[in-house]
């Protein structure tokens, strides 16, 4: 089996699981400042290959690969209720793994949370495409800040790899049409974010018989604090 897709692995007693997408040049740590359960859902940050302790993998090349590789992984995991939530670029393999599971005939996901993201047939957008190497550098010494470290050039040259790998999926992906899933949708909308409008988000629409839109405070990033209204938002049972 490909390696541990997971940061942690599921425990055997959790009463559901909430699997969470890293966004583009970062991996699971991402989520290192949310609480391991939400009102006794359990929290699964996803690992992607090419990065951090899966740094020696190849990278997964496509978001679809991502969705049919992670599948495999989860498969002893989906024996009771789970969601999954992705951020910016984060939510497309999350996407796209909910799409292969309904394909594949297996459980799938009780919600989709989707945030600050364009539908797949929007894609692509994410304002990362049009910076150059010296901003993409900056992004991510923010990034390094705003998850309470400091920023170290080979770390940071490190991130930039990956960031790069990330981002040729993302230029390249778009989906032709809107593909509806089996289970509803929430898409949540940042009301200081100022790299996405809720109007760009409004083809998720005609990705689920059930789509929903919340608002919640706070900027681009303020999920990263696992704020407590995104918490309550997230607990899906």
């Amino acid at each position: 089996m490909a390696g541990n897709w997971l940061l942690r692995r599921p425990r055997t007693d959790s009463v559901a699981r909430l699997f969470c997408f890293p966004y583009s040049g970062v991996g699971a740590s991402m989520f290192s400042r949310w609480p391991e359960e939400i009102d006794g859902i359990e929290v699964c940050p996803v690992q992607p290959p090419g990065r951090e302790n899966r740094s020696r993998e190849p990278h997964y090349g496509s978001y679809e690969r991502f969705a049919a590789d992670l599948v495999e992984f989860l498969r002893p995991y989906l024996d009771r209720p789970f969601a999954f939530f992705g951020h910016c670029a984060g939510a497309l393999p999350a996407f796209e793994t909910a799409l292969r599971l309904a394909g594949s005939g297996l459980p799938a996901p009780e919600r989709l949370f989707v945030s600050a993201q364009v539908a797949p047939h929007h894609c692509p957008h994410d304002r990362y495409l049009d910076l150059d190497e010296e901003q993409l550098r900056a992004e991510m010494g923010n990034l390094v800040l705003l998850r309470g470290g400091t920023p170290h050039p080979v770390l940071i040259d490190l991130a930039l790899e990956v960031l790069h790998q990330d981002l040729e999926v993302n230029r390249v992906y778009r989906r032709p049409s809107p593909v509806a899933l089996p289970g509803p949708v929430t898409v949540l909308e940042w009301t200081e974010d100022t790299e996405i409008s809720l109007d760009r988000m409004a083809g998720w629409r005609e990705y689920a018989r059930t789509v929903e839109y919340t608002a919640l405070p706070g900027g681009h990033f303020e999920f990263l604090s696992a704020p407590p209204l995104l918490m309550k938002t997230l607990s899906f049972l």
